[in-house]
This record gives C-alpha cells, sequence and structure tokens, in this order.
C-alpha cells in the first residue's frame, strides 16, 4: 500500500514530541494532524507497548484515519529499570525539572548510572490493523543537568560514546542518534521502501 499523502493524527500533547516526529518523517508526504480537543485515554499499560496501543487506537477509531502514537521512558539499571513506562509521572511530579532533580536524589551515592531510552511507536488504522517499532538508545546518567535543548530527562543523559548530552546537542543531531529517533527511522524505511 502507498501511503504518500496519507492524513495521520500525532496522539500525542507533547509539543517537543511532534516537533520530533514531523521533522524524522520528513519525505513520506504525509499530513500530520494535531489531537485537537480529543482527549488521550489514561495509559494503564505496564508496558510501552501496552500503552502506545492505548493511544494509537483510541485515537485512529475516534478520528477514523491512522493515528501514530510513541510510548517511551527511561530505564536505569540501578532502579531496577525504573522509571520505565511511569517517566512522564516519575515521583508523581509535574515537570522535567522536579522529576531530574527527583532522579538525581534517587542515584545519589550510585556507581552504576548505567541507562537506557527505549520508544515504541505504533501506527494504528482505523480498521484495527497496527504497525509497531522499536528503538533504544543506552548511555549513563550525569550527576547534574547539562544543556538547554532537547525535554525530559534529556539534560542528564550522556549517550554511550557521546562527550555531549542529549540537551546539547542540535534537533537532528539528536534524532539522528535517539531511541525515538530511531523507531521512527524504521518505520519511516519501511513506508519508503513501499513507494
Amino acid at each position: 500500500m502507498n501511503s504518500q499523502g496519507m492524513r495521520v493524527v500525532v496522539a500525542t500533547g507533547n509539543a517537543g514530541k511532534v516537533r520530533e516526529i514531523e521533522e524524522a518523517l520528513g519525505g513520506l508526504g504525509w499530513q500530520l494532524e494535531g489531537l485537537g480537543d480529543l482527549p488521550l485515554p489514561e495509559e494503564t499499560g505496564t508496558t510501552y507497548e501496552e500503552n502506545v496501543q492505548l493511544k494509537a487506537c483510541s485515537v485512529a477509531f475516534a478520528r477514523r484515519i491512522p493515528a501514530l502514537a510513541d510510548d517511551s521512558g527511561i530505564e536505569v539499571a540501578a532502579l531496577g529499570g525504573q522509571p520505565g513506562v511511569y517517566s512522564a509521572r516519575f515521583g508523581n511530579f509535574k515537570t522535567d525539572v522536579e522529576r531530574n532533580v527527583y532522579l538525581l536524589e534517587r542515584l545519589r551515592g550510585q556507581m552504576d548510572r548505567r541507562a537506557r531510552f527505549v520508544s515504541v511507536v505504533m501506527l494504528a488504522y482505523p480498521d484495527g490493523k497496527v504497525e509497531t517499532y522499536r528503538g533504544e538508545l543506552t548511555g549513563t546518567i550525569l550527576e547534574g543537568p547539562r544543556g538547554q535543548n532537547g525535554f525530559g530527562y534529556d539534560p542528564l543523559f550522556l549517550p554511550d560514546g557521546e562527550t555531549r548530552t542529549l540537551a546539547e546537542m542540535t534537533v537532528p543531531e539528536k534524532r539522528a542518534i535517539s531511541h525515538r529517533g530511531r523507531a521512527l527511522a524504521a518505520l519511516r524505511a519501511a513506508h519508503l521502501a513501499r513507494k
């Protein structure tokens, strides 16, 4: 199926994610649309796959056009993989800064600061068909934030083999290596192959 010119709803209220997705999927010829006033379902899943399916399928069904959703998180080795799917509400804090401070407090004195970002992207169609793509990025949690770009845990995350945090990189640099960038690149490649 040629998806050129396809209308797709981006099922997120996060403006940073919307910008990343628009840039990552350039060249597909898709018409990306925002959620508008459509509410997203509560993320009650215990895995990224469950949460992304809740969002993508409910939006595709409600809007009657394909919907693209992402669920992602950071998994910290010293915390047994936490916060994982709960990254956006870690410690029940509302802001990125509060969650970052909480993460640093939890890691105080820890020698093992290994972590990975995980992203699962799903494209859901109104007929119930879904496509799922996964991306990961491994790295280390620093002892303090660096950089003004990005969002979420980006200022604390130093990717393996890099000297700059994700928040010190430009959007194209981050997209080229990020977990979400890798998942979206797989989706883009799959659809370009169908043209």
